[in-house]
């Protein structure tokens, strides 16, 4: 049995301290951000859980995700890293020490591993700055957007890709993510998704990938046959030139993806590779499937896709489309179980789930997207009963302790404010400006509060998804769950409380953040 709150915090503090002149804000190891666990290939060669069961830390800059890394007690000791804001350059510094090798233009992730790096609170965005693995295992990226990374230009990161791995990299899992760049290789971009010089189990998922030149690729050459076992699902590839994937060699299983508006071609297999194409709709494109540009050809399986309006080129000496009724050259069996959605639901399905800051829902094969488990995989003991008390109609006892305090917050709409939640008005109400955000309630001494009650304003009920409780000044998770209601923790000392939403299905109102002793 977990100690309460009050207790671990007291237990922390000479750590939270000396994270202080990092630039870090810790909190407890039970806070994962990760929602659900691996899929696809990403559960083979042991499974991929990234920094489960570690020690978990808020990072508002890119230097102080290097620093996190470096302040590990070795290269493999578990962390989940929480970003939230915008990473770039100018906040990118490199950081030494024995437990990590960094660099000042990339996030970078070399001779690693057991490491989440995931965005939460109002969003994390990689803004001109690149993600590379390399010579790592056990990676998790989740929640996350990367854009507009160039390999020529100004400024430059990680040659061009969004997301790269290469030399021995081992189970990575990139979920709910968003990739996009502003054009092709003549403005200075290259690849979003890149695997390359011997890059296994990897899963890319619930994803968008958009506005590039290139998708990605599994090989860096005809040569470079190293890499396979990788698996893309539910991910939406748009207004992509190329390359989704270009597979050379080995083996790629792609299932419920949505590719729309794909300019030259599409899945590239060649050198000998194998791609699964199962349950894909394809829509608005040419080339979608085949081999191009090469005469070392690859071959493909395909079941359930659906064409809508996809045009073919001829076949030629050097291009080999799969169309205009493709038909499968190869088998392809898959170690792991999946289930299907039918491919005429893809688009909306993907629509719904695909991306940052989506609240990580997931679809379970029956068309309907589905909000994740609340359940933190990486809680010592899950047998722990979950103090929550997620029932609205259980209103707590006592003095609502909002009443007399002041209230903020990362955001707010236009024509909303940050006090409505604490004037006992349930006909005024906060919104973030987004669909996710965090309201906070404050006072001007320390106050012990063991429970929370968020109402919701007429006609928005059901719009609050994910959510986490925090105690503002430590970063410490007291609560974490979906939907509105009341909220019960161990009792805990504070100036400051915050309900941050994670996650939403529309814009939610606050009508009140009401906060109890007991």
């Amino acid at each position: 049995m977990r100690r309460p709150v009050a207790l671990r915090l007291q237990a922390a503090l000479g750590t939270l301290a000396l994270a202080a002149a990092a630039g870090v804000v810790l909190t407890m190891p039970e806070a994962a951000a990760a929602a659900g666990g691996a899929t696809g290939y990403a559960t083979q060669n042991g499974g991929t859980t990234g920094g489960a069961g570690g020690q978990t830390v808020r990072a508002t800059t890119g230097t102080a995700i290097h620093q996190a890394l470096c302040g590990r007690a070795s290269s493999s000791t578990p962390i989940t890293i929480e970003v939230e804001g915008t990473v770039n350059h100018g906040n990118t510094s490199q950081v030494s020490g024995d437990s990590c090798s960094t660099a000042a233009d990339k996030i970078e992730l070399k001779q690693v591993s057991n490491i989440t790096i995931v965005g939460v609170g109002g969003g994390a965005v990689f803004d001109q700055l690149g993600i590379h693995i390399r010579d790592s295992s056990n990676i998790v990226i989740q929640n996350v957007t990367v854009r507009n990374v160039k390999k020529s230009g100004s400024p430059t990161s990680n040659g061009g890709d969004a997301i790269g791995m290469e030399s021995d990299v081992r189970n990575v899992w990139v979920d709910h993510s968003t990739l996009e760049a502003s054009g092709g290789e003549s403005e200075g971009y290259d690849g979003l998704f890149d695997m390359k010089d011997n890059t296994q189990y990897v899963t890319l998922s619930y994803s968008v990938l958009r506005n590039s030149g290139r998708g990605g690729l599994i090989g860096s050459s005809e040569s470079d046959r190293s890499n396979g076992y990788i698996t893309f699902h539910h991910n939406l590839y748009e207004n992509i030139d190329s390359r989704t994937p270009l597979l050379r060699g080995g083996i790629a299983h792609m299932y419920n993806n949505h590719y729309k508006s794909l300019n030259e071609s599409g899945i590239n297999s060649r050198a000998g590779a194998k791609a699964k194409v199962d349950n894909n709709y394809f829509e608005d494109s040419k080339d979608v499937l085949g081999t191009f540009y090469t005469d070392q050809a690859g071959t493909w399986q395909v079941s359930g896709n659906i064409y809508d309006n996809v045009t073919w080129s001829e076949p030629g000496e050097d291009n080999n489309p799969a169309g205009p009724d493709p038909k499968s050259n190869t088998t392809v069996s898959v170690p792991y179980s999946f289930t299907l959605d039918a491919a005429s639901c893809v688009p909306s399905v993907v629509s719904a789930t695909a991306g940052a800051n989506k609240g990580l829902k997931v679809s379970d094969g029956s068309c309907t997207p589905q909000s994740p488990d609340p359940t933190d995989p990486t809680d010592p003991d899950p047998t722990d009963p979950d103090p929550t008390d997620p029932d609205p109609t259980d209103p707590p006892s006592g003095t609502n302790l909002s009443l007399t305090a002041g209230a903020d917050g990362s955001s707010k709409a236009s024509g909303t404010s940050y006090g409505n939640v604490r004037d006992g008005d349930l006909a005024t109400y906060w919104s973030p400006a987004g669909t996710t955000g965090s309201i906070s309630v404050k006072w001007s001494s320390a106050t012990t509060v063991s429970k929370i009650n968020i109402r919701e304003a007429a006609g928005s009920q059901g719009a609050i998804g994910s959510y986490r409780v925090l105690d503002h000044a430590t970063g410490a998770v007291l609560a974490s769950g979906s939907g509105a209601g009341v909220i019960g923790f161990s009792p805990v000392s504070l100036e400051k409380i915050t309900f941050q939403i994670t996650g939403a299905s529309g814009t939610p109102r606050i009508a009140e953040f009401e906060t109890y002793a007991g």
